[in-house]
């Protein structure tokens, strides 16, 4: 297959800097990081894509037991980066995306040389010494409000998500977003993403690794921050004037700053 087409890849750019992945969270595509581009394209050549059953990704390509767990999306990474001949990439994962991003440079470590997650969260599920900021009843609520009617539940969740009631545009694109996708494969992809425990999975990181938080974050609590911070040896933790869970979006001065400021330091 196109792995090209399959994921909808694009690159930009500065075709003789160092490689940047983007890779957008559930419900999104890559579009989500445009205002991100802007900011790294002089210096860095910059590789985005969608997963299968996001965006413009090939939807014949889906398997619901290929993509039920974040192993299917972190070999969707690994294949656009063997499709591309990528080394020592510099891999920026949107929320559920830091994990496939681990996931991915534990598979192919020639492939990804540095980790920047934003808003990142290895187990949603609170457990015992753990705040993950949803309870397991909460998540099963979720699931099944989303099951009954998605775009309702889309409506719903994305402003929350979000999280920034004086930009209430935000919230209504990442609701279109949302529903821009399909139902059964979001079903799928959300059940990976909201039943995920990568706790163990930080420990193997042993790359250079910045991890990007928000002050309020419905989704990922500021304890979940400093959890993959303590798990992750040399990482960088910092903390952005924001709040919700799409900082790229809300606050992309402050976080195109601190990804630059973490790129600049590898060169």
């Amino acid at each position: 297959m196109d792995i090209a087409r399959r994921n909808n890849v694009s690159v930009t750019g500065n075709p003789q800097g160092p490689v940047v992945v983007l890779a957008h969270g559930f419900g999104c595509d890559q579009n989500m990081w445009r205002l991100t581009v802007p900011a790294l394209a002089d210096d860095y050549r910059l590789v985005l894509f969608d997963y299968v059953g996001s965006g413009g990704s090939d939807p014949s390509a889906f398997s619901e037991a290929r993509y039920a767990s974040l192993e299917g999306y972190a070999q969707d990474v690994v294949e656009v980066c063997e499709a591309l001949d990528l080394r020592d990439a510099v891999f920026v994962g949107h929320s559920v995306s830091a994990m496939i991003g681990v996931l991915a440079a534990e598979r192919a470590p020639e492939r990804i040389g540095a980790l920047a997650m934003v808003a990142p969260s290895p187990r949603y599920i609170d457990d015992v010494d753990y705040h993950g900021g949803f309870s397991a009843e909460d998540i099963d609520e979720l699931m099944t409000s989303m099951e009954a009617n998605y775009l309702g539940w889309s409506a719903a969740m994305a402003p929350a998500i979000m999280g920034n009631a004086e930009r209430p545009e935000l919230g209504e694109e990442l609701t279109a977003s949302f529903c821009a996708t399909d139902p059964d494969m979001a079903r799928v992809f959300a059940r990976a993403t909201f039943l995920s425990d990568s706790r163990e999975d930080l420990k193997k990181v042993d790359v250079p690794t910045l991890i990007l938080e928000c002050t309020q974050d419905v989704i990922a609590p500021r304890e979940v921050g400093a959890f993959v911070h303590g798990a992750i040896p040399g990482s960088t933790l910092v903390t952005l004037g924001a709040t919700g869970h799409c900082p790229h979006l809300s606050a992309p001065e402050a976080t195109n700053t601190a990804l630059s400021g973490f790129l600049a330091g590898l060169r």
